[in-house]
């Protein structure tokens, strides 16, 4: 049943692609998808993105510059599409030109993309803090929902984890992920972090027991929206790092896909911020569903 992920929730697919390991695992892991019966609808597209030139370049003080880079990406381009022969489907192709995350978020919007699907490259700890620039950024300003894969990752939908904070872009990923959920057979397990110390426990212990119910009542809510879908679920609260905690319980229980809201925050600013997702998604053993509210 997982298979049926994209047919039912996902019909159009964006895959930025440079030619890296990680890029080519994306690729073959949404092809994988795509070729199943149920998802022979699904439309493929790759976008590879040349950058912009300075006016040094179209001045030609550079020379030949540019052709060099429209070469390199024809081939980049090329190399996706043995890829697609090798798999037997059809796949577009896009060569597209600017700032990168632009061109992505354009590319996928002006195809009516309801997903894009990008990889994390294997990085240091202080990259992984940052998530990588591109990668924020399609995710802050696009409308639309972004999976991100880390190196050597599949994608599956067997063991759903969501993240829910109370916030209604939470319940917006809570509809997304109980969709894929009933749609695929997963197991959902809910969890809600409640961001505390150890210092503010013995300071406070009143209000750490007030931010626990609250936890439970959001779960609780996110519980009953589950009812009616007959979905197997699992829920917790934790109490700590909210990054670490959702990580650690996606380690522990096994998830193959943790699925998180955006809460609107763009660009550059969601990176200084260090948003909870971003950490997220930078240590992430598995891939994670970003949710847009759009």
């Amino acid at each position: 049943m997982e298979k049926k992920f994209i047919a039912n929730n996902y019909g159009k697919i964006l895959i930025p692609f440079d030619g890296s390991e990680t890029s080519v695992n994306a690729l073959r892991q949404v092809i994988k998808y795509s070729k199943d019966a149920d998802c022979r609808s699904a439309s493929l597209t790759v976008v590879t993105v040349l950058p912009s030139f300075g006016a040094e370049v179209e001045l030609g003080l550079v020379k030949d510059i540019k052709g060099v880079l429209r070469k390199l990406a024809n081939d980049i381009l090329l190399s996706a599409k043995r890829i697609a022969e090798e798999e037997g489907v059809q796949i577009e192709y896009v060569l597209s030109e600017g700032s990168t995350h632009k061109a992505i978020i354009d590319a996928a919007k002006s195809r009516n993309c309801g997903l894009i699907v990008m990889a994390r490259r294997s990085l240091d700890e202080l990259e992984r803090a940052f998530v990588g620039s591109v990668t924020a950024k399609v995710i802050g300003y696009s409308p639309i929902d972004v999976l991100v894969m880390p190196s050597n990752s599949d994608i599956k939908w067997s063991n759903i984890l969501l993240a829910v904070d109370g916030s209604v872009y939470s319940e917006i990923a809570a509809k997304r992920a109980i969709s894929i959920a009933r749609s695929c057979g997963s197991k959902l397990i809910i969890v809600s972090v409640v961001d505390v110390t150890d210092e503010f426990f013995i300071h406070s212990p009143a209000a750490v027991d007030e931010m626990i119910q609250n936890a439970w009542a959001t779960v609780e809510k996110i519980k009953k929206m589950v009812k009616p879908a007959d979905i197997n679920i699992e829920a917790y609260v934790k109490e700590g790092d909210p990054e670490d905690k959702i990580v650690s319980v996606a380690e522990e229980l096994g998830s193959d896909t943790i699925c998180l809201g955006s809460h609107g925050r763009t660009g550059l600013r969601r990176l200084v911020m260090g948003s909870v997702a971003e950490k997220v998604i930078g240590n992430a053993p598995c891939p994670v569903l970003v949710v847009k509210a759009n």
